[in-house]
């Protein structure tokens, strides 16, 4: 699982004249003995700057240790099945290894900073959820996040065993008994659930149970906890886990893909009405320089070279010299990386699109926190 605090080391990881290896393999359950390979070929991209003289000595000296470093970890280590993501700066210290719970492209980065856009845009697509089985007076609940589903808790309540409908006197009131027991059960849950909400335990909800009780359960939930519903699904309590993880995942991805499409069709509105947005990756560069950025989406995939000044700040697709304070910047293998940190460094937010949206021409498009003045 992807933590927080680790992301939070390399994305504030600041250059300082050594460079950082950044290396994401794609690790196929069905075929290990391919990984050496895959592994040998990324690094044989970048074993050049090993022994490239334009590099000072001590660069050259940590992209060789690096190299050795990542050579070991593959050798020696068990990966699990989807991507590995491994940062390493040996003359800084760094190394760390990061396992994604889905593939990734296979890419090697050598730059000042690590190249962490593919990692965030793998976290981006995971929310913290908690999935909630009841039905016949028994609930399951689980946490689901990062493709890792845990039971968080189970209970039953008292209900009526096959009642005896034969006197047909007895039958409404049995059937009144038999709704209260259930309507008890459903209020438990709720209770639990809003107890697991206010604890941070997630932000989205998957409600399953019998076609006729799905709407009864969500009814029976706070106002605040319905608008954290993702979805639902029928499926008998009895149901594997497998099966019930399967139906979960397939509604918070759809879940993900809707929220994709609202925010950069929000964003272009906003934008078309003259209103606090930038679309394009020009404008968002200039925004992102400014930390105007509120909201960023950025296209999954996208990679654009370009260059970025260490003293201010400013970013660009091109350009040798800062326009706002003059010095020289330096060019960096994909700008959009390093917008994305620039606005996780400001408190903004970062949206990865992978629905079919306008964005697959734009590249970015963001919503902002003040207005852009003219560029310099």
């Amino acid at each position: 699982m992807i933590e927080a605090d680790t992301i939070d080391r390399l994305v504030r990881l600041k250059p300082d004249g050594l460079p950082v290896l950044s290396m994401y393999v794609n690790i196929d359950a069905a075929d290990f003995r391919k990984l050496d390979s895959q592994v040998w070929s990324l690094l044989d991209q970048v074993r050049p700057l090993a022994d490239d003289e334009s590099l000072d000595r001590e660069s050259r000296l940590s992209v060789r240790q690096d190299i050795k470093q990542i050579e070991d970890a593959a050798r020696h280590e068990r990966w699990d099945p989807g991507s590995m993501g491994i940062f390493s700066s040996s003359r800084r210290g760094v190394f760390e290894q990061v396992a994604l719970p889905r593939a990734v492209h296979d890419k090697i980065v050598v730059d000042a900073t690590p190249y962490v856009r593919p990692m965030l845009a793998v976290l981006d697509e995971y929310h913290r959820a908690c999935v909630v089985l009841t039905s016949k007076g028994q609930t399951r609940v689980w946490e689901l996040y990062q493709n890792e589903m845990r039971e968080a808790t189970a209970f039953q309540d008292p209900t009526l065993r096959k009642p005896n409908y034969a006197v047909w006197r007895a039958e409404h009131r049995v059937h009144n008994r038999a709704n209260e027991l259930a309507k008890r059960h459903f209020r438990r849950t709720a209770e639990v659930l809003e107890q697991m909400y206010r604890a941070g335990a997630f932000e989205l909800l998957v409600v399953g149970s019998h076609d006729h009780e799905v709407p009864t359960v969500v009814e029976f939930l706070p106002l605040e906890l319905r608008n954290r519903v993702a979805g639902t699904f029928t499926i008998d309590a009895s149901a594997i886990l497998g099966d019930i993880k399967f139906e979960a995942q397939s509604i918070l991805d759809r879940y993900e893909r809707d929220e994709e499409t609202r925010l950069v069709s929000d964003t272009l509105q906003r934008n078309a009405m003259g209103g606090l947005a930038a679309v394009g990756l020009s404008d968002c560069l200039w925004a992102g320089s400014l930390s105007a950025v509120q909201s960023l989406m950025i296209q999954e995939g996208a990679v654009v070279p370009g260059v970025i000044c260490e003293q201010s700040g400013w970013l660009a697709e091109s350009g040798e010299t800062c326009p706002l304070c003059g010095s020289p910047t330096r060019a960096v293998p994909d700008v959009t990386d390093e917008l994305v940190t620039a606005v996780i460094e400001d408190g903004g937010s970062i949206e990865h699109v992978t629905a079919e949206t306008e964005l697959a021409n734009l590249v970015t498009a963001a919503q902002l926190r003040l207005p852009l003045p003219p560029r310099p």
